[in-house]
């Protein structure tokens, strides 16, 4: 009788720097290249006192994640997370699926801008830059994860260099920035208050890739210590970008001809004379760490519910002894965000994106506050109780704003 062979599982070969690099990476992808223009039509002057409210929301969400995932250090990730506090299998899985479908559809937008980015200065046929966009991330996904976040270093340190340009190229706006700032309320049409609440809701997207290093869980070389401090760290070097890059958009003025520009940093650099297509280029290499990152997480959170038969096909939850990685759900999630970015309106889509994540943030922060009512194991970052309760409050205040400017 032939015996069967046992599943290899995922390999642990992922270190601080490596998942630091993935994390910073993923976290500004298109958030600081593309939606800050749109942050800065929604909030005006106010643009970076709007990314310091949204990081309000997003750092009680990450310490929170930061603990489950030493907690519960799962390819899951959430899935895990609240059915171990809730003891309900249903919720746990209703999580997982709920993240999958909203990783997929964010693999497929940030797919679709970058391809919409790049025609903006290379004339190019869209479904053969789509089809070769997805392959190429598929493919880079598929040989490992060790291979994606040597891809993802590269590309994050070509981003970071870039922002540095720049802020130097920016320079005098920094400094003219706090008058600006102070005379913004004279410039915005409507409620100061309504203005800066807009953009904080806009600017909470640009933070929340930090979740998806949690599926990377099963792949980190000593995970209870690696994870939480990466999650950090990643936030912090983004928010300083973020807050830095705003803060001198806002002092260079006529922010009016960013909000509307598909390239809204390039279009900056240019205006102050410096060439244009080196930092598009550069911008490039960061956007589609998103997506690389948004086919990992789901690939996983599919590996997951495979795995542990939460609606999936057992053999998604085999684990390739070539590539050490899930391949076969690897190219089932490449296959349907190719569909997606090919086919479907992405931007209603997204939106529901945008809500699905903000209920799991709550999930996530209800878990925490539920385990450690439980107890507090020794091994694990010890997060102060008030922040996943804090977690839950400003993310259900996100998710009831977001609604009410939606239906308004």
């Amino acid at each position: 009788m032939k015996t069967k062979t046992p599943n290899p599982g995922l390999k642990r070969e992922v270190g601080l720097l490596e998942l630091s690099f993935f994390g910073t990476g993923t976290i500004l992808g298109a958030g600081i290249f593309v939606v800050i223009g749109e942050v800065l039509g929604e909030a005006g002057g106010f643009a970076p006192l709007a990314y310091l409210l949204a990081a309000v929301v997003a750092i009680t969400t990450a310490l929170s994640y930061a603990e489950m995932a030493a907690r519960v250090p799962t390819a899951g990730g959430p899935i895990d997370y609240v059915e171990r506090a809730f003891d309900r299998r249903w919720l746990g899985s209703l999580t997982g699926w709920a993240l999958i479908v909203a990783n997929v559809v964010s693999a497929a937008t940030i797919t679709v801008g970058f391809v919409a980015y790049l025609s903006s200065f290379v004339d190019i046929n869209l479904w053969v830059a789509t089809i070769l966009v997805v392959v190429a991330i598929v493919g880079v996904a598929a040989l490992g994860m060790k291979e994606s976040t040597w891809l993802m270093t590269a590309t994050t340190l070509i981003g970071i260099g870039t922002l540095l340009v720049v802020l130097w190229a920016l320079r005098d706006g920094l400094l003219a920035a706090p008058q600006a700032i102070m005379e913004a309320p004279m410039q915005i049409d409507g409620s100061v208050s309504a203005a800066l609440l807009g953009g904080a809701f806009l600017a909470v997207y640009s933070f929340i890739g930090f979740g998806d290093m949690a599926q990377a869980a099963e792949e980190v070389r000593d995970v209870k210590r690696v994870l939480p401090k990466a999650m950090i760290l990643s936030l912090a070097i983004v928010f300083v970008f973020y807050l830095a890059v705003s803060t001198a958009l806002v002092g260079a003025g006529s922010l009016g001809e960013l909000t509307g520009a598909q390239a809204p940093l390039v279009q900056a650099v240019g205006r102050e004379g410096w060439p244009e297509l080196p930092i598009a280029l550069a911008s490039l290499a960061v956007i589609v760490n998103g997506a690389l990152t948004q086919v990992i997480a789901s690939s996983r959170l599919l590996y997951d519910v495979g795995r542990d038969g939460r609606g999936a096909p057992a053999v998604l939850g085999q684990v390739s002894g070539r590539t050490n990685t899930p391949l076969l759900a690897t190219l089932t999630v490449g296959a349907v965000v190719l569909a997606f970015a090919l086919f479907v309106p992405l931007k209603q889509l997204a939106t529901g994106t945008g809500y699905a994540i903000l209920v799991v943030f709550v999930a996530v922060n209800a878990s925490l506050v539920v385990l450690k009512w439980r107890g507090q194991p020794q091994d694990v970052p010890n997060i102060p109780a008030f922040v996943p309760w804090v977690g839950v409050l400003v993310c259900l205040g996100a998710l009831v704003g977001q609604l009410v400017l939606h239906l308004s």
